[in-house]
C-alpha cells in the first residue's frame, strides 16, 4: 500500500512551528458554524461539529473535547488556508479546471485550539489541541487506524520529531484508538506531541495534542471523550 504525506498528516505536524508564527489574521473572528460549514458536512456524511460554552461536540463521532479556559480557535481559518492554497494552484495552472489533488481531497480540520493566538510569539510551548478527518478513500488499503502511523512517522521524523512510543493500541472510552508519541527539542525547551487516530464514516480521524511536559499531554487527551459509539 502506498500512502503518501497528505495534507491532515503534513499540517499536524506543521502545528509545532505554529509555536512561533503562523500568516492568519491577527483578529480572527470568533468560532461558529457557519453555513458553508454546514453544507460541506452534509456533502461528506460527517459533521464537523461545533464548540459551544468551551466544549467541542461532534455528534458523528459521538465525540466531546473541553477546550481550556483561554484558549483561541483557528479551525476556519486553517481549513480556509487549505482552501486559498488550492485556489493559488489552479490559477499557476492558468485556470485549467483540475480535480484537487489526493492531498487535500476529503480533508479538512474539525477542531484547532491554541493556548495562545499562533501568530503570538511566547518563551513557552504553544499547546494545542487539533483534530483533523481525511477521507480512506484516498488511500487504497488502509483498513486498519495503525496503517495510517506509516507515513505520519515519516512526516513527523521530516518535522525533527523523534519517535518515543511505536503506534499501540489503547483503550479510549467505547473505542479502540492507536496512539504514538513524539518529542522534538525546540532550543532549551521540548515539545511533546500524542496523535490518536481511528477510522469512521470513511475517515481516518486524528486527533493531536502538543504540550511542553507529559503532564500537560496527557491532560490535554484527558479532556477529550467518547460518549457511545455513533451509528
Amino acid at each position: 500500500m502506498n500512502l503518501c504525506p497528505t495534507f491532515c498528516r503534513a499540517l499536524v505536524f506543521a502545528f509545532a512551528g505554529l509555536s512561533l508564527a503562523i500568516a492568519v489574521p491577527a483578529q480572527a473572528p470568533p468560532q461558529s458554524s457557519s453555513s458553508a460549514r454546514h453544507r460541506s458536512s452534509a456533502r461528506s456524511g460527517l459533521d464537523s461539529g461545533s464548540v459551544t460554552n468551551g466544549v467541542y461536540r461532534n455528534r458523528s463521532l459521538a465525540l466531546t473535547c473541553k477546550v481550556p479556559e483561554g484558549w483561541v480557535l483557528r479551525t476556519d481559518e486553517l481549513n480556509a488556508r487549505d482552501e486559498s492554497d488550492e485556489d493559488a494552484d489552479k490559477e499557476k495552472a492558468n485556470d485549467t479546471p483540475a480535480p484537487p489533488p489526493a492531498s487535500s481531497a476529503g480533508a479538512k480540520v474539525l477542531l484547532a485550539a491554541f493556548s495562545r493566538p499562533p501568530e503570538a510569539r511566547g518563551e513557552e510551548i504553544n499547546s494545542s489541541i487539533v483534530i483533523a478527518a481525511e477521507s480512506i478513500s484516498s488511500y487504497p488499503g488502509l483498513k486498519e487506524a495503525a496503517q495510517y502511523f506509516g507515513p505520519l512517522t515519516e512526516v513527523a521524523k521530516a518535522q525533527g520529531f523523534i519517535v518515543d512510543e511505536e503506534p499501540y493500541e489503547i483503550a479510549f472510552d467505547s473505542r479502540t484508538l492507536v496512539r504514538a508519541d513524539f518529542h522534538k527539542d525546540v532550543g532549551s525547551r521540548v515539545m511533546r506531541q500524542s496523535t490518536l487516530a481511528l477510522l469512521s464514516h470513511g475517515y481516518a480521524i486524528s486527533i493531536t495534542v502538543i504540550g511542553g511536559t507529559e503532564g500537560e499531554v496527557e491532560d490535554l487527551i484527558d479532556s477529550v471523550s467518547f460518549t457511545a459509539r455513533a451509528k
